[in-house]
């Protein structure tokens, strides 16, 4: 095999590598609540998360074809510039799941192309217009998150004001089963999809797929589906206790609440027309939580740890653009 040919191998097993901790990095974010809730038993709860998100990685490749091309040129992409990237976003995906921060994959494998590709070429190579959307993408979705969760959770509860509590908690159980499945879903299509952005660029960097065809090959289709689910089903229960418990405390309602404005948010980023852009789901989930949390009352949301999180949220690409282009700097002086 041709040290090209080995590169490439490296840059398909580290993308899934990627796929598979960015699965169980987020499973926070699809059944935190109904775990906290006990709506659903942590194992059942794993299952459903798993096979939605397999479904819903299969589901459509808008995003993958942003990631592809809106952030550098496919042209200018180069297998050291993919691995240097994709090191980058792995190393700080553990380190932030280690110490049970949810903190995003997406800006982690954003920054990371930035970094390794600015390393390489300098600053010119990057698609200003396209890079500019996606992060608007990723800063205005959480906002978007909260103030649609506060509304949501204002109607259901004018809804309900006169129903009996625990009809109302028992009731909305069986509903966070629905809404868990459905976020679970979203989370797949929108997120499994940068793996499979990042491989279309390797396959074009390597000469096996045209620079126009920016869709990813059915096999580089089911392979990050299949890598993100077994990754969910792995776990992340130092995320679930962050997400679940510690910004807000939950109940069934609250729950629901929170996974439908988070689903309407993310179903929108990934298929409206024109679109298609990778949005994080850790924060826009985390943004629901809070606009849910301020519904009830501003000071039922422990703004603390949402503060330790934002702080997160913003260190995020630099620190992965840093660390990219120290990847590359070791890489570059080997190929």
């Amino acid at each position: 095999m041709t040290n090209l040919g080995m590169m490439l191998v490296v840059v398909v097993f580290l993308a899934l590598a990627f796929d598979y901790i960015n699965g169980f990095h987020d499973t926070a974010n699809a059944i935190a609540t109904s775990v906290s809730t006990r709506a659903l038993t942590p194992k059942r709860a794993v299952i459903l998360a798993s096979t939605f998100n397999l479904i819903g990685a299969l589901y459509s490749t808008g995003v993958a074809q942003t990631i592809a091309k809106d952030i550098i040129s496919p042209k200018f992409v180069t297998q050291e510039v993919v691995i240097a990237a994709l090191l980058s976003a792995i190393a700080w995906n553990l380190v932030t799941w280690y110490m049970g921060i949810p903190s995003s994959s997406s800006h982690a494998i954003v920054g990371g192309m930035s970094g390794a590709a600015v390393a390489r070429i300098g600053f010119g190579v990057l698609q200003w217009e396209g890079l500019g959307k996606i992060l608007a993408a990723l800063v205005f979705s959480p906002i978007i998150g909260m103030i649609l969760g506060f509304t949501i959770m204002k109607i259901l509860a004018l809804i309900f004001a006169h129903a009996a509590p625990s009809r109302v908690n028992h009731g909305f159980k069986k509903m966070q089963i629905f809404s868990a499945g459905l976020l679970a879903f979203n989370h797949g299509s929108n997120d499994a999809q940068k793996s499979m952005g990042i491989i279309t660029m390797a396959l074009i960097a390597a000469g096996l797929q045209s620079q126009t065809v920016l869709a990813p090959p059915l096999w580089v289709k089911f392979a990050c589906a299949l890598a993100m689910s077994l990754g969910t089903a792995a776990g992340g229960w130092k995320i679930i206790h962050t997400m679940g418990g510690k910004i807000f405390k939950l109940e069934p309602i609250n729950g629901f609440a929170a996974d439908l404005s988070s689903s309407i948010v993310i179903w929108s980023a990934t298929v409206f027309p024109g679109l298609h852009l990778p949005v994080s789901t850790t924060h826009v989930v985390s943004g629901s939580i809070m606009g849910v949390g301020s519904a009830k009352r501003v000071s039922a949301v422990r703004w603390g740890v949402a503060q330790q999180m934002l702080v997160a949220w913003l260190v995020t690409i630099p620190s992965t653009s840093l660390l990219a282009a120290l990847f590359y700097t070791i890489l570059s002086r080997f190929f």
